[in-house]
């Protein structure tokens, strides 16, 4: 099968596209990042990635603080516009019908459209070239009661989640299995064979 070659970007796709709350209750702001992700699970971490011009750099940089809010279908239109305009000439809550509410743990703002926030403490900011990473502890998350279902368990296929890939937006569609069904199915397979012996 023949294949063909580019120059090295960023074509690791697909990347989850967030919408980042800083800032203050008083003076919130949103940043749509896709350059984001999960880097260690005890404590937990995660980390965006931001160009130095952006106005969301020097807040976030400055306050230590930034919230991940997870995007869906009825919030695709709102992170498009937050990751074209600029929050130093818009306030981009407003002009999006969206809502800040208070964080558990930090002074920046959640996003109350956001079926799930993940509330970060900056720890480090590792400069990258284009952009600087700033490497968050997760403090906490906060879920919309609407998706926790009578188990305790997050609903995330409820969510309508969407994704970015080389320019475009998706909404992640039918789940394909869980967290280790292929090793499941053998060891069902395996058990059902030694039960026959």
């Amino acid at each position: 099968m023949a294949r063909q070659d580019f120059k090295p970007s960023t074509m690791l796709s697909p990347v989850p596209a967030v919408m980042v709350s800083c800032g203050t209750m008083e003076k919130p702001n949103i940043i749509t990042i896709a350059w984001t992700g999960t880097i260690n699970s005890d404590p937990a971490m995660a980390y965006i990635s931001v160009r130095r011009e952006r106005f969301s750099h020097k807040l976030i940089k400055d306050s230590g603080e930034f919230v991940i809010n997870l995007t869906t279908a009825n919030t695709c239109r709102a992170t498009d516009f937050c990751g074209v305009r600029s929050g130093t000439s818009v306030d981009k809550f407003k002009k999006c019908n969206l809502t800040p509410i208070k964080s558990k743990t930090l002074s920046a703002p959640s996003i109350a459209q956001s079926p799930l926030s993940i509330e970060c403490k900056v720890k480090e900011i590792i400069p990258l070239g284009s952009h600087d990473m700033f490497i968050g502890e997760v403090k906490n998350i906060s879920v919309d009661e609407n998706y926790i279902d009578e188990k305790g368990r997050i609903r995330f296929d409820k969510f309508k989640l969407i994704s970015y890939a080389h320019g475009q937006y998706f909404q992640l569609g039918k789940s394909l299995g869980h967290f280790g069904f292929s090793v499941k199915k053998n060891s069902t397979k395996k058990r059902q064979r030694e039960e026959r012996k």
